[in-house]
């Protein structure tokens, strides 16, 4: 492509409201522009890239036996309320209305519209299984769109389903999936780990996520240095120590209340009654699909709300509000305690609070706690379990060596959803018996237009982007330097037709532009290798290339050019892990 006739409107500042990198880059290499809040157009440049990906993980689904279809973005409600998912799905969901006044909304995801396919198709088990996807637009209303490409409204993303008859089969196309996930990241050359996770609002009980390695990451993923072991830090369990029960203990002096006249905070009771953060006993009030329950944790640890939400069976969950707080307890927020708590709220306790008693705890009345609360004594707690959030200094779950922390941003994620919509749905076969069964489905999502982005904030310097060159816009740029030298002209002209004739991808800048700028240029956008032709070169009889990821220069021959071209792409290709194809 000749960049004199295409379209980059490149910017030399950040833009003012870009937070991330990958945000100021693609919005300065000019591969995106904002339209509204979380929803961008796609430049040439950018989807270029995203069309790369597209197709490396097209060709992963096929090969993993998985066939591409297209399904509608807009969605009617009835199938939605099949499932009871358009009640409780929440505010990301954006509902319309046709003319008729019928209701629709905008496909965050389309595991109804595809049950709703195969159920009306599939009959027999000899039909089984089938593994369906598309890559398509999705639309989820997030309240703070933000990060550009990471986190906007309106995406592109890659979603196949699967089915089949016994969870079994069921096993086998997870796992089909997560190695094909694998191959389709590793080809893409991004640093990436797959970890365990919850499956949130798509449903299922088993699933994993694939997070890119990025310290701008969103999520944190616990990891363990001995074991192949790694969890986003809302699915990873905790490890108890051996220990004894101490629920049950009377050999404590009674419960008393003690004054703490303005102590709201953890940090405040302990001061005030000179105790450490671990024996006083943290009560959190939730809204749970709009019913109160109350949760228990250590004052030193923080409660897992996922894990909370997962336990109860819930939808929906969020931190009660001072109002709430009050109504339920009787007191402000800061003095809420399970002992004496309103007899209809279920209380949820963290199994760590069993290897200890003699706790302090909010006495539900202000300005007051408690001493020598015995939670078997005290109160009635409805269920212990594994609450909170785990901390660099727990061991690993599996194994119990040491872990550690570290970033990442979600790309990928697999889900086993057994019969969550199949059942709902009547998404049924006959079995060899001739009897109805419903078909166990999973499901599994890549989102291609946020691999662009993380691959800048994987591969990035003070330049600009540093993409693989398995995903660049261009492959190569050919830098002519040749401003009015004709013979610099014609050579770039040549060399430009042989790099076409070896089927690579090139970039061709025969601009009237100053050579700062076509550099500036060509690191913003961050083609992985630059070929640079100048009269001193010329005169030599070499051309200078540029690797853009270590900054390394080499010079190549322009008397057998292809074949010494070839060699050092092939050389490029290697250091990113990747295999020319």
């Amino acid at each position: 492509m000749r960049l004199s006739k295409y379209y980059i409107p490149t910017l030399k500042e950040d833009p003012a409201d870009a937070e991330v990198m990958s945000h100021k880059l693609l919005m300065r290499a000019g591969m995106i522009r904002k339209l509204t809040s979380g929803i961008y157009n796609y430049l040439p440049l950018g989807l270029r890239s995203i069309n790369k990906v597209s197709q490396i993980v097209r060709e992963e689904m096929d090969r993993a036996g998985a066939m591409e279809v297209l399904l509608p973005m807009v969605q009617p409600a009835d199938l939605w309320e099949e499932t009871g998912r358009w009640d409780f799905y929440g505010k990301e969901l954006l509902r319309l209305n046709d003319r008729h006044g019928r209701n629709y909304c905008l496909g965050p995801t389309h595991e109804e519209v595809i049950t709703d396919l195969v159920r009306g198709e599939i009959k027999s088990y000899k039909q089984l299984p089938v593994n369906l996807y598309q890559i398509q637009t999705k639309f989820r209303d997030e309240i703070r769109p933000r990060f550009g490409l990471m986190r906007g409204r309106e995406f592109i993303m890659k979603d196949a389903y699967s089915f089949d008859k016994d969870e079994e089969g069921a096993e086998k196309s997870y796992f089909e999936m997560f190695e094909a996930y694998k191959a389709a990241f590793s080809r893409i050359g991004l640093r990436f780990k797959p970890v365990q996770a919850d499956s949130g609002q798509i449903g299922g009980d088993f699933s994993h996520e694939f997070m890119v390695l990025a310290d701008t990451g969103e999520d944190t993923i616990a990891s363990c240095k001995s074991c192949d072991f790694g969890a986003n830090l809302e699915k990873a369990k905790v490890r108890l120590p051996e220990g004894v029960c101490h629920c049950d203990e009377t050999n404590i002096p009674a419960m008393e209340e003690v004054d703490t006249p303005g102590a709201h905070t953890v940090e405040e009771v302990c001061e005030f009654l000179n105790i450490k953060p671990s024996k006083l006993v943290k009560t959190l009030l939730f809204i749970i699909d709009g019913e109160p329950v109350a949760a228990l944790v250590r004052g030193d640890r923080e409660i897992n709300d996922v894990k909370l939400r997962n336990l109860v069976g819930g939808n929906d969950i969020e931190l009660a509000d001072e109002e709430t707080v009050k109504k339920v307890t009787g007191a402000p927020v800061g003095f809420a305690g399970p002992a004496g708590l309103d007899k209809d709220v279920p209380i949820y306790a963290d199994r760590e609070l069993c290897l200890g008693t003699d706790w302090v705890a909010g006495a539900n009345k202000g300005d007051t706690h408690v001493k020598h609360l015995s939670l078997g004594r005290d109160c009635k707690v409805t269920k212990f379990d594994d609450l909170r959030v785990i901390e660099p200094t727990d061991p690993c779950p599996e194994c119990g060596a040491e872990i550690e922390f570290t970033k990442g941003i979600e790309v990928g994620h697999v889900f086993k959803l057994g019969l969550k919509y199949s059942e709902k749905m009547e998404a049924t076969f006959l079995d060899e018996n001739g009897k109805a069964k419903p078909m166990v489905m999973g499901c599994y999502g890549i989102g291609v237009s946020r691999i662009v982005a993380s691959a800048i904030e994987q591969n990035h310097d003070e330049n600009g982007c540093c993409f693989p060159p398995s995903i660049a816009p261009f492959e190569v740029a050919l830098i002519s330097l040749g401003g009015k030298d004709q013979d610099v002209a014609d050579k770039a002209e040549e060399l430009y037709a042989e790099i076409m004739k070896l089927g690579v991808d090139a970039a061709y800048d025969d601009r009237k532009e100053r050579p700062g700028v076509k550099f500036a240029e060509a690191d913003l956008i961050g083609y992985p290798m630059q070929l640079v032709l100048g009269g001193k070169g010329l005169k030599n009889g070499i051309i200078e290339a540029k690797d853009r990821k270590s900054g390394e220069k080499t010079e190549l021959p322009l008397d057998g050019f292809a074949e010494a071209f070839s060699a050092w792409r092939k050389e490029i290709w290697s250091k990113w892990g990747l295999e020319l194809d």
